[in-house]
């Protein structure tokens, strides 16, 4: 992996990550590991300090898979939450993962489970909670 841009994550999300991380099934142990490495590079700070351009657990976000040139916008969602969201994207799927706490503009190298390497680019946040004043969502 060659690219991987600082991040923010707000302190609850973090804490519930982790639970999350910590009841993992084996079939989830991949992205739940490389979710953990995030939270622990990442700078973890209180819901009111996340800036209004990173992706935070509930925003919904547009961005580019840069190896298929393809735009999507997707909210990520806890994988409880998916089936109340039409875009939802689970942050225990490996392109969820990868999302978290990156800034508009950033571009992250992100391993998939078939040992690829994806490749995408945050164009914006259309929607996020804390922005919103949303700060325990």
């Amino acid at each position: 992996m060659s690219s991987r841009p600082t991040i923010i994550i707000n302190r609850l999300d973090a804490e519930r990550l982790q639970r999350l991380i910590d009841a993992a099934s084996d079939k989830d142990l991949a992205v739940a590991e490389s979710l953990e490495a995030e939270l622990e590079r990442g700078e973890v700070v209180d819901p009111e300090q996340i800036p209004a351009d990173v992706v935070s657990m509930n925003s919904q976000v547009q961005f580019t898979d840069l190896g298929r040139s393809r735009q999507l916008v997707r909210t990520l969602v806890y994988p409880r939450s998916l089936a109340e969201s039409a875009d939802g994207l689970s942050v225990m799927a490996p392109i969820g993962a990868a999302l978290l706490g990156l800034r508009v503009g950033d571009v992250i190298d992100w391993p998939l489970p078939d040992g690829s390497e994806t490749r995408l680019r945050i164009d914006a946040i259309l929607w996020q909670p804390e922005r919103e004043g949303q700060f325990h969502r």
